[in-house]
């Protein structure tokens, strides 16, 4: 079988790696067990994440054990990598559940089976270190002065960065020397802002117990100009079903940009690179083809192939070819609230139907012509929308280019 450090790199996910030699020589010659780390601060993983997914079955295809580990010790202390403020302190409820939601999402695209995968939480042993213990025997293999050369805490030196943000290196690095131990895991993944981090961890595996362990950093899911890609003006793309639905996530990466489309095609498909190549090697409106492949296949993975197929039909309804527009996001209103005379704002009509958050940002889209209902764009925001504005009982909103909901009465 192909080793896998080539299958990832070829297909652009590797950012960085500690001894890239003899890394690519271990995973060519045995199965490692491996793992990445996802503290629970919401309730769903989100696209970004999927990054990390996607590679841990790229692993786990090619025979390697990927130990899913979930953060439930380091997100009371919050990391501090890429973030200009301080984390939110979660409360333990919150934490727990949000753990268990997203222990449910790694298991529906990994084998945790105990043999092949594994799944841990790093609570089992940070929440009843010894203080005074775990400062003699893990802090003191740490320097103060190239802790704070690090990116992730020299960006916050000026702000402020508190004493306990400051112990979280220590904490992840400390992860991956109790999984060396406990499982023999011998690298470390992550996203190329988790470089300190995980350079951190190989050399505290290495000083405390002589271990020859790694670490590989592969690439954030960005924009071809360098901007985080699973940004909405909603908010985050999750892979959650509740908070993103299949036919938004399928949008979202139908409109990608042209630029975009092969990046996140080599990232979040198992389409082989002959078949990628093939999709993106044409000009002009042909690249939508590509794009709705994209999409279909994201979709696919995440969702499964039903919920793709009927992500799939709502679009291309949507823009005129066959297909079912009910598989659309849709809010359903009484149709007595319309009737005989009444109606509804058209502000309070986009916050039911979760198309703004705030009535200040309806105002704004509104004023900027970003609104328009049944193909009629909306000029104030003091509209009301009657039962004439529906057509069979349903009626198109349209948000800025992209954004499509179906407003039903019943």
């Amino acid at each position: 079988m192909e080793n896998v450090f080539d299958v990832l790199k070829a297909r652009g996910f590797i950012e960085q790696a500690t001894h890239e030699e003899e890394l690519r020589e271990l995973l060519g010659k045995e199965s490692v067990t491996f793992y990445i780390g996802f503290d629970p601060t919401a309730d769903s993983l989100h696209i970004g994440h999927f990054i990390q997914i996607m590679v841990m079955m790229h692993m786990q295809r090619h025979g390697h054990k990927p130990i899913a580990l979930v953060g439930d010790g380091t997100v009371k202390v919050g990391d501090p990598s890429g973030k200009t403020e301080m984390r939110q302190m979660l409360v333990y409820d919150t934490i727990n559940a949000n753990a268990a939601k997203i222990k449910r999402q790694l298991q529906n695209h990994l084998t945790i089976d105990g043999v092949t995968g594994f799944m841990d939480n790093n609570a089992k042993w940070l929440d009843h270190l010894n203080y005074i213990e775990f400062l003699r025997d893990v802090g003191s293999k740490f320097s103060v002065n190239r802790m704070l050369s690090a990116e992730c805490f020299k960006s916050r030196l000026e702000r402020g960065l508190s004493f306990l943000e400051f112990n979280y290196m220590i904490m992840q690095a400390y992860d991956f020397l109790e999984l060396y131990r406990r499982y023999n895991c011998k690298m470390q993944l992550g996203g190329n802002d988790q470089w300190s981090n995980i350079l951190a961890g190989v050399e505290l595996v290495r000083k405390a117990d002589q271990g020859e362990v790694f670490g590989l950093t592969f690439k954030l899911l960005t924009t071809s100009d360098g901007r985080k890609m699973g940004k909405t003006e909603a908010g985050a793309i999750w892979i959650d079903p509740e908070k993103t639905s299949p036919y938004e996530l399928f949008q979202y990466f139908r409109n990608v940009e042209d630029a975009d489309v092969e990046n996140c095609l080599r990232l979040l498909t198992f389409l082989s690179l002959e078949e990628i190549e093939a999709l993106v090697e044409v000009e002009g409106s042909e690249i939508n083809k590509a794009k709705e492949v994209l999409a279909y296949e994201i979709t696919n993975i995440i969702h499964g192939k039903d919920e793709a197929d009927k992500a799939l039909a709502a679009a291309r309804a949507l823009f005129g070819n066959s297909g079912d527009l009910a598989e659309m996001p849709t809010t359903e209103m009484a149709a007595a609230d319309f009737a005989d005379g009444k109606g509804m704002n058209i502000i309070d009509l986009l916050m039911a139907a979760g198309l703004i958050p705030s009535k200040g940002e309806g105002r704004r889209l509104i004023a900027q012509k970003g609104i328009t209902l049944g193909g009629e764009v909306v000029e104030s925001h003091e509209l009301v929308v009657g039962a004439e504005r529906f057509e069979d009982g349903a009626l198109m909103i349209r948000k800025g280019k992209k954004i499509y909901h179906r407003i039903v009465l019943k």
